[in-house]
């Protein structure tokens, strides 16, 4: 589970993750419970597929919970969309040529929340290390930040779709 402490969420994604939350503490545990309880009614729970399978979903689904709990607890709402100076900023899709790569060989980040993901584009934390390196800065620009391998340099190509 990701450090829920720098989570910075639009209004609208907030909105939803409480959505979430509510009808995971409602319905899904009502929901859950009375798989369980018509597993148990099966018979033997050391060898009932069902009653295992119920169980694991209510694990997941109350790790999912605990994992809402602490993000909205802890989350900034921030205005939606990127910034519109023309620099990396929350909300921005920003394209990267790592340097020694070729001109066309790019890739291209969401730069927020996992929860604000937008379509299959891989998200890029503002607190990792290539965010804090891209934030602020514009195209054409390059940075240098720390990676597990050594330091990394990227020129920022392009910022928006």
């Amino acid at each position: 589970m990701s450090d829920p402490t720098n989570t910075q969420l639009t209004r609208d994604t907030y909105e939803r993750l409480q959505a979430e939350l509510k009808d995971l503490t409602t319905r899904g545990r009502v929901e859950i419970a009375a798989l369980i309880e018509t597993a148990r009614a099966l018979g033997d729970l050391k060898e009932n597929g069902d009653y295992h399978a119920a169980k694991d979903a209510q694990g997941k689904m109350e790790s999912r919970i605990r994992q809402l709990e602490a993000m909205l607890k802890k989350a900034t709402v921030v205005d939606g969309g990127a910034p519109s100076d023309g620099t990396v900023g929350p909300g921005s899709v920003v394209t990267l040529r790592y340097e020694g790569d070729d001109e066309d060989d790019t890739t291209s980040f969401f730069v927020g929340s996992i929860e604000e993901r937008q379509g299959d584009l891989t998200v890029l934390s503002p607190g990792s290390p290539l965010g804090k390196a891209v934030l602020g800065h514009t195209v054409g620009e390059s940075v240098e930040y720390a990676a597990p391998g050594g330091n990394l340099r990227v020129e920022i190509v392009k910022i928006g779709d």
